[in-house]
């Protein structure tokens, strides 16, 4: 079991089964909705996936991307994407212990920052060729 939430605590959650889709992404919207150079997910079923404590606000940042968020604090927690119903993204640094789920690859590395140096991961100048983590759609 995967425990996280927000910075200030107001948001709690918790996350069974086997991550997947493990990444790094550096698309522009994960860059901007979060004000960081890229943003590490981790994907789960939704089905294995529960707040168990707060609300999180939520937002579209596509026309069918939503993002939650803690509405005190700002901690972004997950995205979902509504043609992948069969997972969600949550923010790999918003764990407990981040370290249990590293990124395995680079996604949407076409829009790095110049001043992000390549880490030895795979990278996919978009989406990966095989299965997509949805968190920038």
């Amino acid at each position: 079991m995967l425990t996280g939430g927000c910075f200030c605590g107001a948001i709690r959650y918790e996350a069974e089964g086997t991550p997947f889709h493990a990444t790094n992404c550096h698309c522009s919207i994960c860059r901007r909705t979060t004000g960081a150079p890229f943003v590490t997910w981790f994907s789960v079923r939704p089905s294995d996936f529960r707040i168990v404590k707060g609300e999180p606000m939520r937002f579209n940042s596509t026309e069918q991307g939503v993002r939650s968020f803690c509405s005190r604090c700002g901690t972004q927690l997950t995205f979902q994407h509504a043609e992948l119903g069969d997972e969600i993204d949550v923010t790999t640094c918003s764990l407990d212990h981040p370290e249990l789920v590293p990124p395995r690859d680079n996604t949407r590395t076409s829009s790095r920052l110049v001043w992000i140096a390549p880490d030895g991961l795979p990278d996919h100048t978009g989406a990966r060729a095989s299965g997509r983590n949805s968190s920038c759609l």
